[in-house]
């Protein structure tokens, strides 16, 4: 997911993003807990992922309030 694209959301639609991320970021944990995880670079793209929309969001909230 690209910063241009996360930056053109609105904040409810990043929140729901998020949380998608999440979810998935749980069952890649569980799948390689369980040994049954294929594609092991897909964990490292979710926690950028994440870690972008965080980021995103946070400049967007910083930004309303001043």
């Amino acid at each position: 997911m690209k910063a241009s694209d996360i930056r053109s959301k609105t904040s409810d639609e990043l929140n729901t993003d998020l949380g998608n991320l999440k979810k998935e970021q749980f069952n890649l944990r569980f799948q390689r807990a369980t040994g049954q995880l294929e594609n092991t670079t897909r964990v490292k793209e979710i926690r950028r992922d994440i870690a972008r929309i965080k980021t995103i969001a946070r400049q967007k909230a910083a930004g309303k309030k001043a």
